[in-house]
């Protein structure tokens, strides 16, 4: 896998508007045959979570950064790692549909995305359309409506939108 092409592009919404950022795929392979996936994993680094949306300069980009790893969302420290392992893919109105156990904190859930998947000089590319999951699924409640009540416009969505891409060689 290329390190350098493959990240998580991620993005979280609240009443007051979104941010977003990236999350670096640490390492990984994907199992094809031809350019179906056929299996494959990666791990994800949550200790390396960036935010984009806010200046790296801006004391506000390490501020959410401090809070995004904390106990309150990731806590990377206890959970430094996440994974994706693939169960499966398969062509649905014409759109590759890739099925994988997303492990994130204590918690692993089944998530399905649509994906392409090319080979460029033995390159191989899979880019994920933008989908999204519940956070809550994977016990990230801070500010969930859905769990807590009295929040008023404070609360942060459930769903976070996620984007991936992963770069690898062929072998």
């Amino acid at each position: 896998m290329n390190k350098d092409g493959s990240t998580i592009e991620w993005k979280g919404f609240k009443p007051t508007g979104s941010h977003n950022g990236t999350i670096p795929i640490e390492r990984g392979v994907l199992d094809l045959a031809d350019v179906k996936i056929v299996g494959g994993s990666f791990l994800i680094d949550m200790t390396s979570i960036a935010v984009t949306d806010i200046p790296a300069d801006d004391e506000g980009n390490a501020k959410l950064i401090g809070h995004l790893t904390s106990a309150d969302f990731f806590d990377v420290e206890k959970h430094p790692s996440a994974s994706f392992i693939v169960t499966g893919s398969e062509d649905i109105d014409g759109k590759t549909m890739l099925s994988g156990n997303l492990s994130l904190k204590e918690a692993k859930n089944n998530v399905t995305f649509p994906v392409t998947v090319s080979n460029e000089n033995d390159v191989i590319t899979l880019s994920s359309e933008a989908f999204t999951i519940d956070r809550t699924k994977w016990n990230v409640q801070y500010g969930s409506k859905s769990i807590f009540d009295n929040l008023g416009d404070k609360f942060i969505n459930d769903d976070i939108e996620l984007k991936i891409m992963v770069k690898a060689a062929k072998s």
